[in-house]
């Protein structure tokens, strides 16, 4: 059974910082990348950061500098580094895992999605 379980999500003041932990289990594909959503009330959800391959990443212009993504294979554990939180970063993060192949991450994919977690930034 496969399980992608956030955690670490809250309420904080603008400049603060929150580290999001996404903990998978199960076995879906052999490879895979992995990436941080957010959704923000009444939008659907953005893909803003994502890991594959042996650490390379990518991230959305607008969070570079402030967010980190970063994953512990060992542990089957994915991160988000969060600094710097301003009011607009307010939303319900979530953790997915799309499979990897020749085209690259098929993000066009369902995919595992965990349950999401809440971060709320106040001015």
């Amino acid at each position: 059974q496969v399980q992608m379980v956030e955690s670490g999500g809250g309420s904080v003041q603008a400049g603060g910082s929150l580290r999001l932990s996404c903990a998978a289990s199960g076995y879906t594909y052999s490879r895979y990348c992995m990436g941080w959503f957010r959704q923000a009330p009444g939008q659907k959800p953005v893909r803003f950061a994502s890991i594959y391959s042996v650490g390379r990443t990518n991230y959305a212009d607008s969070l570079k500098g402030r967010f980190t993504i970063s994953q512990d294979n060992a542990e089957n554990t994915l991160y988000l580094q969060m600094n710097n939180l301003r009011p607009e970063d307010t939303a319900m993060y979530y953790c997915a895992r799309v499979p990897y192949n020749s085209l690259g991450c098929r993000w066009s994919t369902f995919g595992d999605w965990g349950q999401g977690t809440q971060v709320t930034v106040s001015s």
